[in-house]
């Protein structure tokens, strides 16, 4: 005759006890209740009760998830670090996750995420896109005639680009095409962007093949144009206001808040107090004093 293994179907349930819910638990322990009744009684009720408890904690955990993703604007950009707005809104359930990584949703999402919660609200500091390049058709030359697929990322694979500066924005608009808010223009060769209508969304900076474009904090008063790494001769070759590594920013700057390296000058905004001084000696004029703020 057979005997079923009373201990093994309660270690099946226990595994599983969400599985086909409570009657899962009730036929499963019916088909053994002939052997030990008034154990099988005691443990089936145990097993409903494990049941409901499971059910309410994923519908509290369902509706949570729901609430979270609502405070989310749905741009699905990944400035987060996540896959998306869904992405983000499942890692705010483990605890750790900080609710301030919304570029942009900014600082009134992280509040309501705060909220939903039940933690306080981090602080948040919006980010503009800057282009850094100035090379337009003004102040720099082709060095070929490009005939090819109409995008920055085919144009670079052609002896990096058609512009005589390999380091500059090529300026046939990937950036644009992503760009959510349509902040994104060309203008002579060169991409703009305005800063009213910018989010944030940092997807301008991951399609940029050249990585010219940048994020930066839009407290930010000054901006190196410039991306060039060369030696300061062949920048001159290249584009007339490119960086030439002069080092008279750095000198100047009071607060020491500028750096040259690999002949390119770079803005630590943490410590730049927005003085000018830096773009008043600089000798080429690649560093620009910028308002990023949005305005009402």
């Amino acid at each position: 005759m057979f005997k079923p293994d009373i201990r093994a179907q309660r270690r099946q349930l226990v595994r599983q006890p969400h599985v086909g819910g409570v009657q899962t638990v009730l036929l499963a322990a019916g088909h053994i209740k002939l052997r030990q009744p008034g154990r099988i009684r005691f443990f089936c009720q145990c097993q409903q009760i494990a049941v409901r408890r499971d059910f309410q904690g994923l519908a509290e955990h369902g509706l949570k998830l729901s609430f979270l993703r609502g405070c989310l604007p749905g741009a699905n950009c990944g400035a987060c670090g996540f896959t998306g707005c869904d992405g983000y809104a499942k890692a705010l359930l483990q605890p750790g996750t900080k609710t301030n990584l919304c570029v942009p949703g900014g600082a009134e999402a992280a509040k309501k995420l705060a909220a939903v919660l039940g933690v306080e609200a981090e602080e948040t500091v919006r980010k503009v896109a800057v282009v850094k390049c100035s090379g337009t058709c003004d102040v720099t030359q082709p060095k070929e005639e490009y005939r090819g697929i109409h995008t920055c990322s085919a144009a670079k694979l052609l002896f990096g680009g058609p512009g005589s500066c390999t380091y500059g924005c090529i300026g046939y608009g990937d950036c644009a095409a992503v760009c959510p808010q349509k902040a994104i223009s060309i203008d002579r060769g060169v991409a703009f962007v305005d800063a009213a209508s910018c989010i944030g969304c940092g997807l301008c900076a991951k399609q940029c093949p050249q990585g010219v474009i940048a994020l930066v904090p839009e407290t930010a008063k000054s901006v190196v144009a410039c991306s060039n790494r060369d030696k300061g001769a062949m920048t001159r070759k290249a584009c007339s206001i490119g960086c030439i590594g002069c080092m008279k920013c750095a000198k100047n700057c009071e607060a020491d808040a500028i750096t040259v390296s690999g002949n390119l000058a770079a803005i630590d905004y943490a410590k730049c107090t927005g003085c000018g001084k830096c773009a008043e000696v600089c000798t080429t004029g690649c560093i620009r004093l910028v308002d990023l703020a949005v305005h009402a």
